[in-house]
């Protein structure tokens, strides 16, 4: 049981250690490690054993380096990364619905500039995606702004989960 709260306290502190951004040369983290060991009257005493293998996968960044894309006119880098986009039209009549995407994907252009659109066909849907956000409660944000200007897209419009296009300027990760 003793061995088992030495584990269980080790797994615990990871996190801390990770979080700080330590390497393993890292000031930080060795206070930590000696605030720990140290014997404080009346509260007992905690000892931690660092394995060294720990200390050299703590200085490693914890998420592969992401990869920059440019646009097609060369005038915007990004990421691409998991997000969000607004579904504004789906349909699988094959007569109509590649028309109907792209009617609205004209209007919605007109209307929010500021926002990529998308048609894509997926066999049998012809979709209609809009723009490109990191965090959920931004799409839901413009979602509400384009049920207002197209009443009528309302009942269709939802937010998706897809890999979106975020621009190198903007700060990855970072919660608004």
């Amino acid at each position: 049981m003793r061995h088992l709260r030495r584990y269980t306290l080790l797994f615990l502190l990871l996190p801390v250690f990770a979080g700080a951004g330590a390497g393993a040369q890292s000031p930080q983290r060795k206070e930590i490690l000696q605030e720990l060991n140290s014997t404080v009257y009346g509260k007992g005493r905690v000892t931690v054993y660092e394995d060294e293998s720990i200390g050299h996968i703590l200085g490693r960044p914890m998420s592969p380096p992401r990869k920059v894309y440019t646009s097609a006119d060369g005038a915007t880098q990004y990421y691409r990364v998991r997000g969000y986009k607004i579904q504004a039209f789906s349909g699988n009549d094959q007569r109509t619905s590649k028309n109907e995407a792209q009617q609205k994907q004209q209007q919605i252009n007109s209307a929010y500039p500021a926002h990529e659109t998308t048609v894509l066909f997926e066999s049998p849907f012809w979709r209609l995606r809009v723009g490109n956000f990191e965090h959920r409660h931004e799409a839901e944000e413009v979602m509400k702004e384009m049920i207002k200007t197209f009443p009528s897209f309302g009942k269709e419009m939802y937010i998706v989960v897809d890999e979106v296009k975020i621009p190198l300027d903007h700060t990855y990760g970072e919660e608004h």
